[in-house]
């Protein structure tokens, strides 16, 4: 099989739930968001599910705290603690079930919002219209104050050349290297921009949904990695 690369966003915060634009702002997720990543980690991360920890090379993860709580919550079992944790779990706790290395980066922090910062699509599309500036697409238009879509592509396009140099090239060079999936936890906007970046699409064509606290597989048609794929509906195999 393929390497695959999952995205995960965020569990909900009060902001996601409202709908506002949650970029810079850090809040918690909200109690019912809690229990729902704990259940997502319960029914998709494990030997027989959707994400295997013993095939991940590489966790990479917003420098934000509702992300980095997500990832804490999914339970993929890291050897190493947490980066912003002072030491890890007892294994009695959390056993270890992957080797992966933890990266927090700023390549994966939400889209800046900048003026948007805190307001739903209907205040932003509101203002406008009393501004005279017109209607508003993030993909089109990017936020004034904060990210073009432009700067967007930049720092996902390097991310995205990140992943497949590092850990999945090997996997089609070498059909006996290790397993080279790897997992991406941050945000909703900025992950449905590295989904369309990740085979190679404008941002103007994107038309993803990913709400908060689900799951996505991005992969490689014909074990090539010169045609990356989405992967409709997870698509996990129960390994022998």
């Amino acid at each position: 099989m393929a390497p695959r690369c999952f995205i995960v966003r965020h569990g909900e915060t009060e902001w996601s739930l409202n709908g506002r634009h949650t970029g810079t702002t850090d809040l918690p997720l909200t109690a019912n968001g809690e229990k729902r990543i704990k259940a997502t980690g319960k029914a998709l991360v494990g030997n027989d599910r959707l994400v295997v920890p013993k095939n991940l090379v590489h966790v990479y993860v917003s420098p934000r705290h509702r992300a980095q709580r997500t990832l804490e919550l999914l339970e993929i079992g890291c050897r190493e603690r947490l980066p912003w944790n002072a030491e890890r779990k007892a294994e009695n706790e959390e056993p270890i079930r992957t080797e992966a290395s933890v990266e927090i980066t700023e390549s994966i922090r939400e889209w800046d919002y900048g003026d948007y910062e805190g307001l739903t699509s209907k205040q932003i599309k509101s203002i406008r219209a009393e501004t005279g500036q017109g209607p508003w697409n993030i993909w089109e238009d990017g936020c004034p104050g904060g990210e073009s879509p432009e700067d967007v592509m930049h720092r996902l396009d390097a991310l995205i050349a990140d992943i497949r140099g590092k850990y999945q090239r090997e996997c089609f060079e070498n059909p006996d290297s290790p397993k080279g999936d790897v997992l991406v936890v941050a945000h909703g906007h900025i992950l449905r921009a590295f989904a369309m970046r990740w085979v190679g699409k404008p941002l103007t064509e994107t038309s993803f949904i990913l709400e908060a606290g689900s799951v996505g597989t991005l992969s490689y048609e014909h074990n090539n990695i010169n045609e990356p794929a989405i992967m409709l509906g997870g698509q996990f195999v129960v390994e022998e």
